[in-house]
This record gives structure tokens, C-alpha cells and sequence, in this order.
């Protein structure tokens, strides 16, 4: 049978549904395949094509061929399920539209550069948020969690005597993370002083904003952009500009690099530091290890070292 283009919009409906109850949020996935079946009513389809799958993914303003490719997998993942229900809805083969993932480049903040960040953060008015933020991004830095695990905290997720902080990541995983106790005491002291902020005993949220409600991720990084200026931290290139999330790469170059100090063995810290960034497998977390200066040349000596080892063995 053919499936009508109401059904294939109820088909489109039960297939966010039944992915989302697996744990996948779907947000961009909704919007493109909502405006696929707009583009098969204009069309007057009485079918889904494998041509009419790429005539979408290509149309305007999908200039890019990484916009191609994502709009075409999203319908392409659709399809494999769709096809099951109605086998006349053809699935586009893999890699028809490929194209190779760009990534911003990040940006690896310096310990001075850290502490100049902080420094214009406390500047902030009122001092409530200044404390907040300086709390945020000081977290982000000790920890590498991301900016959204930052700012969904509640207040239970910090438990001050044991020092634990459960985050929820991704997908709804949760990961509990043992705290420096410099990092436990920074934040059994800013729940001491956000106190007496309206609104801030009805919310659950760890981090609020001065009037006691969570903080909204459009306002983080709207307040975050011109703290760096204010700190003086210049761009390494047009390509690679400060942005919140490179605290977490960061925080993965700073790990593997106190590893290579001490001596340990990279192969055994990788898997722990995957773990602690809510990677589900170790590759995941190579992305992080940018390749700066200071890695490589530990790098670089481990490996001299190792060779010179087995060559007296």
C-alpha cells in the first residue's frame, strides 16, 4: 500500500515518539522531517522516493553539503523505520550525500588565562552574579562537564559531605564525580550565598540567576562572550574562538597531560577520563585531546622513552 501524506505525518509522530521513549531528544530530527512531509504535499507525492528524499535534503537553503547530508540522514532514519510499517516508502542508501563532520576548532585556555577569566567574572554586578558565574565556569573547568549538565544541576545533585556530584548527561545517563575538596568547598559556599535570593529556595537548580531561577543557556553564553574580551583573552584565528564549551577540552588536554607528567600509562587513563566525560566509548574522547604544544612534546617523550626501554631489554 501507499501511505497518504496524513499518515505519513502520524507515521513521522510515532517515530519521534517511540525514539524519544529510547532516550533520543529529536529536536533538530522533528523540524526537518515535519518540513520533509511539507515538501512532499507541495510536490503532491503520492509516495516517499528515494529522489524526493535527496530533492529535499538539496533544496534551498541547504547550501552546505554537511546541511545536505544531515537533512538527508534525518529522513534516512525515518525511512528505515517507516519502511517497516509501509514497505513502499524507499530508503535512501548510506552515504548517498556524504560529507566529512567540521568541527569548530577549540580553544585550550592557559592556567593565567583561566585565572584572568575568573578575575572578570567577579566583576560582574550584582556580586550574586558574579558569584554564580564564577561558579559556573569555575565547575566547568575542575570537572569538564558540559554547559548544559552545568546548568540542569539541582541543588540535590551536590552532596557537600561526600563530596559527590551526580551529573545527568546525555540521553539521561547519570555519572557521579568525586570533587576536589577546593571544588566542594567553592560550592557549599556559593549555596551559603545565593541564599537569600528571591525564588531561590522554591527552584531546584544549583546555579540561578539573581532572581532565583535556573539559568537559561542563551543568557550563559550572551554573558560569557564578553568576559573573554574583558579578560583579555585574544583569538588564536578566526576559526578558533573561546567558547564556554572548550572548558571541557581543556580540562581533557589538562588531564592526559598531568598523566604524561606523572608517568602514567595513557592506554589506562583515556578509558577513566571517557568515563568521567560521559563518553560512551574511549574514541569519543578524542576529539578533546587537542594536539597543543605541551601534549605533544609529552607525548613525544614517553614514546623516546619506551623505545629506549625495550632497546636495553
Amino acid at each position: 500500500m501507499n501511505t497518504s501524506l496524513d499518515a505519513m505525518s502520524d507515521l513521522v509522530g510515532q517515530y519521534l515518539r517511540v525514539r524519544r521513549a529510547l532516550g533520543y531528544k529529536l529536536n533538530n530530527a522533528e523540524d526537518i522531517l515535519n518540513r520533509f512531509v511539507a515538501y512532499l504535499e507541495v510536490r503532491d507525492a503520492d509516495r516517499v522516493s528515494v529522489a524526493d528524499a535527496v530533492g529535499f535534503a538539496t533544496a534551498p537553503p541547504a547550501r552546505t553539503a554537511r546541511t545536505q547530508a544531515l537533512r538527508l540522514s534525518a529522513v534516512r532514519c525515518f525511512t528505515r523505520w517507516a519502511h517497516c510499517q509501509d514497505p513502499s516508502i524507499e530508503v535512501p542508501p548510506a552515504r548517498l550525500l556524504p560529507a566529512r563532520p567540521s568541527r569548530v576548532a577549540p580553544y585550550i585556555y592557559t592556567a593565567e588565562q583561566l585565572d584572568a577569566l575568573l578575575e572578570a567574572t567577579g566583576r560582574l554586578q550584582p556580586p550574586e552574579r558574579a558569584a554564580t558565574y564564577q561558579t559556573l565556569i569555575g565547575l566547568m573547568a575542575a570537572t569538564g562537564i558540559r554547559t548544559g549538565e552545568a546548568i540542569g544541576l539541582d541543588t540535590s545533585s551536590f552532596d557537600p559531605h561526600a563530596g559527590i556530584l551526580t551529573v545527568t548527561g546525555k540521553y539521561g545517563k547519570r555519572r557521579m564525580l568525586p570533587l576536589h575538596s577546593t571544588v566542594a568547598d567553592a560550592l557549599t559556599g556559593y549555596l551559603k550565598q545565593r541564599r537569600h535570593l528571591p525564588g531561590a529556595h522554591s527552584d531546584h537548580a544549583l546555579l540561578v540567576s539573581t532572581r532565583g531561577t535556573r539559568l537559561h543557556l542563551s543568557t550563559v553564553h550572551a554573558t560569557f562572550r564578553p568576559l573573554t574580551a574583558e579578560a583579555g583573552l585574544g583569538t588564536a584565528s578566526s576559526a578558533c574562538r573561546h567558547r564556554l564549551h572548550d572548558l571541557r577540552h581543556t580540562f581533557a588536554v589538562s588531564t592526559m597531560l598531568d598523566a604524561y607528567r606523572r608517568g602514567d600509562d595513557p592506554a589506562v587513563v583515556l578509558p577513566v577520563l571517557s568515563t568521567w566525560l560521559g563518553h560512551t566509548e574511549p574514541r569519543d574522547t578524542y576529539w578533546y585531546l587537542t594536539g597543543t604544544a605541551e601534549l605533544l612534546e609529552a607525548a613525544a617523550t614517553r614514546l623516546d622513552t619506551t623505545d629506549e626501554e625495550r632497546a636495553l631489554t
